[in-house]
């Protein structure tokens, strides 16, 4: 069977656009997009600064110290797909979402009915444009695969001159490094000398996987397209004629409104794990928060966080006790229309019970009991301690509010200069002062070859006058000096040295004192301070 005549839409360095428009990151400035510490998308003008696909994160700095660091998140390209994809709908039926940032559609119906398939890509680019705001090029050619590579430079390949304009272009356009690396090293360098091949030979030396990438360099691609079915609607939206300006009043609607839309999910077998809350006053103010659950929200959990933030919006003020922080202003008039959005839904199967407890009865009851607990107090009255990269053990842990999606930030290894096992068992609110002195009493210091000018041997701390009840501090030693028995370091840190206001300089060490104790130590400034105890 023939190739399928295929029209592919192409966002260019759609994860940095895509940040741009959930995060508000501007993409004309230098952005690029890291996972697993490497470069997978940059921004034009990153990209003039010498920014690449596959260069670390260090790297990518020192050619561009202004660059802004992304992770990157498939969520967040594909919830900003959706509304490309939904503008291409309007124009074009039969669309199949390739990958967050790009789409393709059979080229026949379109060229059909606009009258070509140059004249069908010019409606569908504009309309993109003018509907989603976003910049966008189409290829068409026999086949997806051909399709998405004339994407690129927004070619039209004539029909049946698909494997000619395949041949000439290099094996890295198949996408599978590992394939490439092996085919270069044998002499392959191109689609055509690679599908000049026998296909029993590339069957039998790179098997399955070779065999279909050695029909795509032959332009022999004859998917079918799979179509898009259009998601349905699943938001709740309420119209109230008297506006809400009280607390309560809006509670009570937020609870019948909760329920709707649980029931809605229920009823296609989701549940919601990213609820957006969106309101209109009567002056017009638009609102808008998103928040994320660690966890299925039921209609209970959709309720209070409505409520929480009704509570923000109408009353202006955080919730947070004793923070101190106040909100945004009160909207001038009350809300006149409310929508939930649940704009990150699983498949609810239930739950299985675990032997021991991972999903169970008892996690079950504590996780409704803390859940009571924000109900009656607040969402941020029960905050556990999520795991995430850094240098410094109070770096590497953040909290957030119970049943918040706990996204662990980067990993820690990849982290240059973290400290080495163990982990310090208690991490001091506040470093405390103190003074390092070598065997003649001189201050320790070091160099900036990182050579220290004397071994450790004696600590003494400057304890406050007045204990504050800090689990860790009782563990340090009084303020008299106490002898070093053992050291290891020092372990530098120089953080954001490109941006003198916010840069870092500091070396730590851990010592191992006379009455057993065990202290993670920094010298910034020439000032010593103790940061953390080891158990």
């Amino acid at each position: 069977m023939a190739p399928v005549r295929t029209m592919l839409l192409w966002c260019p360095d759609w994860p940095v656009i895509a940040a741009e428009i959930v995060d508000g990151v501007p993409a004309a400035t230098p952005v690029a997009v890291l996972h697993a510490n490497r470069v997978v998308a940059a921004s034009a003008s990153a990209r003039a600064e010498g920014v690449r696909r596959g260069l670390r994160k260090r790297e990518a700095q020192s050619r561009c110290p202004q660059l802004t660091v992304l992770d990157h998140d498939p969520g967040r390209d594909v919830r900003a797909f959706e509304p490309v994809a939904a503008a291409v709908e309007e124009v074009v039926a039969g669309v199949e979402v390739i990958r967050p940032g790009a789409c393709a559609v059979a080229a026949r119906g379109p060229s059909r009915y606009f009258g070509g398939e140059e004249q069908a890509a010019e409606r569908i680019v504009e309309h993109v444009a003018q509907t989603c705001e976003v910049e966008s090029q189409i290829g068409i050619a026999d086949g997806v695969f051909a399709a998405g590579l004339a994407a690129r430079s927004g070619r039209v390949v004539p029909p049946g001159d698909t494997a000619g304009f395949l041949a000439g272009l290099p094996v890295e356009a198949l996408g599978r490094p590992a394939l490439t690396d092996l085919l270069r090293r044998l002499g392959l360098r191109t689609l055509g000398d690679f599908a000049a091949l026998p296909a029993g030979d590339v069957l039998a030396r790179f098997g399955f996987d070779g065999t279909l990438a050695h029909r795509l360099a032959a332009g022999r691609d004859h998917r079918p397209l799979a179509v898009r079915s259009p998601p349905p609607d699943l938001a709740a939206t309420e119209t109230y004629d008297d506006p809400l300006d009280r607390v309560d009043a809006a509670a009570f609607a937020a609870r019948t409104l909760a329920e709707r839309l649980h029931d809605t999910l229920a009823g296609h077998g989701l549940a919601c794990t990213r609820l957006g809350i969106e309101a209109v006053t009567a002056h017009g103010q638009e609102l808008r928060r998103v928040w994320r659950h660690d966890g299925l929200l039921t209609a209970a959990a959709i309720a209070d966080r409505v409520r929480w933030q009704l509570d923000g919006w109408l009353t202006g003020t955080s919730r947070r006790p004793g923070s101190g922080r106040v909100g945004p202003a009160r909207p001038t008039a009350g809300i006149i229309r409310l929508r939930l959005v649940p704009e990150g839904v699983l498949a609810h199967v239930g739950l299985q019970p675990g032997l021991w407890g991972e999903t169970g009865a008892e996690r079950e009851r504590a996780h409704r009991a803390l859940s009571r607990v924000q109900g009656i107090l607040g969402p941020e009255s029960v905050l556990t301690a999520v795991l995430g990269g850094g240098r410094s053990p109070a770096d590497q842990a953040r909290l957030v509010p119970w049943g918040d999606e706990r996204v662990p930030g980067r990993p820690a290894a990849p982290w240059p200069g973290r400290l080495p096992s163990p982990a310090p068992a208690i991490v001091l609110p506040e470093p405390l002062p103190a003074a390092v002195y070598d065997a003649a009493g001189e201050l320790v210091r070091v160099t900036a070859r990182l050579a220290v000018s004397a071994p450790p041997a004696r600590l003494e701390v400057a304890l406050p006058t007045a204990r504050p009840p800090v689990d860790g501090v009782a563990a340090v030693p009084s303020g008299t000096p106490v002898e070093i028995v053992g050291w290891a370091g020092p372990w530098p840190v120089d953080e954001r040295w490109w941006a003198p206001a916010e840069a870092r300089r500091q070396a730590r060490f851990q010592v191992a004192l006379t009455d057993g104790t065990a202290l993670l130590l920094s010298l910034a400034g020439g000032r010593w301070w103790v940061e953390a105890v080891y158990d």
